[in-house]
């Protein structure tokens, strides 16, 4: 099923893998490193986000305009993005133009000037997008959900950064931040589709060999979950529900009957939230749950949008329904369900360059291996009905909960019936 992952390891141990797929015409590629937001002092809070931004904003011998332009000339497509624990430089393109792509994403990874003059234009432009994100209420609420579960921890924060931070950032600091975190032996290069691999490492390995290597790196503090009521009040047609409790980390064994249990409970429209909260009773047009895996530790969620007169009644059906995962057993069949479900978005996916490209290096960070993607539907098989059902014993606790509302909803008291004393005693009332 799956075609064998390559693997070279340079001298200053950068990694590089690649997955060939011959069956297609293009090539995903991504340079990844093992650097993200929960990487940041406080006052550091948005620079992996910034550096992102200006990866693609001029080198040695290209401008800006000259990067978009290049990579539009080949009809190729390219991107970034930050995460909590990664950062991630891509490209797809057809494979003819292989050797075009591999020369420009090394360009930017590795001779961005971060010019000042570039600092300066990109600024507002970061703003721009905390304010895009402050705007969509569906999507704020995820980040005062962090900030409630994870408290002052990284992982609380928001990826994007604080406004004041973004202000004060120049290009000396955005340099150090640079240089200082992005190590050889934190970076892993990935591509997929119609690639030789030993052609590949030619390309890429001479000028990514060049990055001396690091003076240590800073320590990631697991934190402890936080929990009670936070309320945010706005004037919205809508009242923004995320309720967030413990979950897996990454590389738990139990992730496979996690990903099931996520899609009985709310991953799917035939799941028990959609079907019990939307198309029965129309409290919700969107409402669904959600996992937020980290390296040491994990989030459980779940988001619903709702009538503010019907706040109170949907998070009771919610934790109702959380609480039937625990006591009540699993219909077999609505558990095989859930596993054609997984399977089958796991094999449609696999059939994507970008998604074995994020497949290998994911896998390579985190287990230092490949996984095949028979393993994983195996082990997903092999989920049995009492496993979900303990271990949605074992994550949710209702004392260990954090409720997150933004919307027209004033006063914190009003919900907490709904959670114990612990959690009652932490509630917070904001003003947006």
């Amino acid at each position: 099923m799956d075609a064998p992952i390559n693997k070279t390891i340079l001298a200053n141990g950068i990694r590089i893998l690649s997955k060939r797929m011959t069956q297609v015409r293009s090539a995903s590629m991504g340079v990844w490193v093992n650097v993200g937001a929960r990487d940041e002092a406080a006052s550091e809070s948005g620079l992996s986000h910034f550096i992102e931004h200006m990866i693609f904003k001029g080198t040695q011998k290209r401008s800006a305009f000259q990067i978009a332009k290049e990579f539009d000339a080949i009809g190729g497509h390219t991107n970034a993005f930050t995460a909590m624990e990664n950062t991630c430089y891509h490209a797809k393109v057809m494979d003819t133009h292989l050797e075009t792509m591999v020369d420009i994403l090394s360009d930017i990874f590795l001779n961005s000037v971060f010019d000042e003059r570039e600092v300066e234009r990109e600024r507002p432009v970061i703003l721009q997008e905390i304010g895009m994100i402050e705007d969509s209420p569906d999507e704020y609420v995820h980040v005062l959900t962090g900030r409630n579960f994870w408290g002052d921890n990284p992982l609380g924060r928001s990826i994007l950064g604080r406004p004041e931070n973004i202000i004060g950032f120049d290009a000396a600091m955005i340099k150090n931040f640079f240089h200082r975190l992005y190590q050889p032996e934190r970076i892993v290069i990935s591509i997929a589709g119609n690639v030789d691999h030993a052609h590949f490492v030619d390309l890429v390995g001479p000028s990514f060999e060049t990055i001396r290597p690091g003076n240590g790196f800073p320590e990631r503090i697991t934190p402890e979950s936080h929990s009670g009521v936070d309320l945010h009040y706005r004037e919205l047609e809508q009242v923004h529900v995320c309720l967030g409790s413990k979950g897996l980390s990454i590389t738990d064994p139990r992730r496979y009957a996690f990903s099931l249990l996520n899609t009985i409970l709310g991953g799917n429209m035939s799941s028990r939230l959609f079907q019990e909260i939307r198309e029965k009773r129309g409290l919700a047009y969107s409402v669904y749950s959600f996992i937020y895996s980290h390296v040491d530790t994990g989030m459980f969620g779940v988001y619903g949008g709702v009538a503010p007169k019907q706040t109170h009644a949907t998070i009771a059906l919610i934790l109702e329904e959380i609480r039937k995962l625990q006591n009540e057993p699993i219909d077999r069949t609505e558990l095989r369900d859930a596993m054609e479900f997984t399977k089958g978005s796991l094999l449609l996916a696999s059939e994507s360059t970008d998604n074995q490209m994020v497949r290998t290096a994911q896998n390579e960070i985190h287990f230092e291996r490949d996984i095949p993607l028979q393993e994983v539907l195996d082990q997903v098989e092999a989920v049995t009905e009492e496993e979900i059902r303990d271990l949605a014993g074992c994550l949710f606790n209702t004392d260990q909960m954090a409720l997150t509302l933004l919307g027209p909803v004033k006063d914190p008291k009003t919900f907490e019936d709904l959670l114990p004393r612990r959690a009652r005693d932490e509630s917070r009332s904001r003003i947006e």
